[in-house]
This record gives structure tokens, C-alpha cells and sequence, in this order.
């Protein structure tokens, strides 16, 4: 039957988590009862588990859908079972606050974690756990800009300073051969003569006015 058969793989599945969680060094870790005390406190004061809440709600959620969908004929005892079973394994919630505590134990030193329990418990600790968010946020968009100014600057004063370059390098542009020189009695580029005194150009005399 399918939903034997799910329920059967599902079981195999948590029976090797539970294998490798327990033999994993946080379980073998030794730790003092003050110690791990203190972690605790830290833990809880920082609310350091608060995000998996949804993990065993949404399990159940996620295989009551599976089984159903398989199962249809079936669903008012699925979703029944489900509920039932998620509730019972609500209890072991507390494996994961032990397990955090003993992560925290592991880096913090037992007067580190009083010193954050008392912190954060404190008014400044909470509202900065309140409102930590909140300022990541702003601190985000503010480093967007910040990125994006720093780039373009970037770019345009590389950009600059590399043109100034080319040129500098660059050889000057030769005189032009064509232009007469400056001074130069040079006749005209269509061939016609100098109008100072000269004929005209249709061979005529040039007009005497001294007999008038």
C-alpha cells in the first residue's frame, strides 16, 4: 500500500538523522552543568532557536499533503494522525535548545554567556534585537548607494587619467605643406597675376589717368 510504504521510508529517514545527531560531538561534548546553564540563558535571551519554530509544523503540514494526495480515501485519518504524532514530538523541541546551548558552550566561556544573557536581556539588548533588522535594512540600502558611487567615481577618475595619458603620448600633428609661408609674394593657387600695377588679365593696357 502506498501510504505504508511512505510512512515506511519517512520512518528510515528520521531513524538515521536521530543516529548521526546523537553521535555527532555536540552530544559528546563535556561541558559543566554551570556552563551549559549559561549557554541556556544566552540562547534563550537571544532568541537563537526562534527561527525553527515552523520546522515540525511544517513537516507535518508538508506529509499530511504528501499522504492525502496519495491517499485521498484517506484523509480524515491522515490528517488526524499527523496531528496527533506532530503534537507528541513537540516535546522534543528542548533536543534543540540543548544543542544550541551546547554550541554556544563550546565558543563562549561561561562568563561570556552571563555577559550576553545579561545584555540582551536588558532593555538596550532587546530593543537591539527588536530593531536589529530594521537597521540592516537601512544599512543595506545605504551600502548600495555607497557601492554604486564608488564604482561610477571609480570609473570616471580611471577613465581620466588614462585618457590624459594617450595624449600625452600621442605625436604632434605635421605643419600643413600646402599654406604659403607668412610674408610670401606668392601668386594666387588660380593662376591669375598680382593686381598691383600688372595688366589685366584680358592683355589691355592698363588705363593712364594722367591725361585728363
Amino acid at each position: 500500500m502506498m501510504l505504508h510504504s511512505t510512512v515506511r521510508r519517512l520512518s528510515v529517514v528520521l531513524a538515521a538523522s536521530a543516529v548521526f545527531a546523537f553521535s555527532s560531538p555536540a552530544f559528546s561534548q563535556d561541558v559543566t552543568e554551570s556552563h551549559l546553564k549559561a549557554a541556556r540563558a544566552a540562547v534563550a535571551a537571544i532568541h537563537a532557536t526562534d527561527s525553527f519554530d515552523n520546522i515540525l509544523p511544517q513537516a507535518a503540514a508538508a506529509l499530511e499533503q504528501q499522504l492525502i494526495q496519495k491517499n485521498p480515501d484517506m484523509q480524515e485519518l491522515i490528517a488526524k494522525t499527523v496531528s496527533e504524532k506532530a503534537m507528541a514530538l513537540a516535546a522534543r523541541r528542548s533536543d534543540l535548545e540543548k544543542e544550541a546551548a551546547v554550541a554556544y558552550a563550546k565558543v563562549f566561556s561561561e562568563k561570556d554567556l552571563n555577559d550576553i544573557a545579561t545584555f540582551y536581556s536588558s532593555d538596550a539588548g532587546k530593543k537591539l534585537l527588536e530593531s536589529g533588522p530594521i537597521v540592516t535594512r537601512e544599512l543595506v540600502k545605504a551600502a548600495d548607494i555607497w557601492q554604486n558611487g564608488i564604482a561610477r567615481d571609480l570609473a570616471q577618475q580611471v577613465g581620466e587619467t588614462l585618457l590624459a595619458a594617450a595624449k600625452a603620448a600621442a605625436p604632434a600633428a605635421p605643419a600643413d605643406a600646402t599654406a604659403p609661408a607668412a610674408g610670401s609674394d606668392a601668386a594666387p593657387a588660380d593662376g591669375s597675376a598680382p593686381a598691383d600695377g600688372s595688366a589685366p588679365a584680358d592683355g589691355s593696357a592698363p588705363a593712364d589717368d594722367s591725361q585728363n
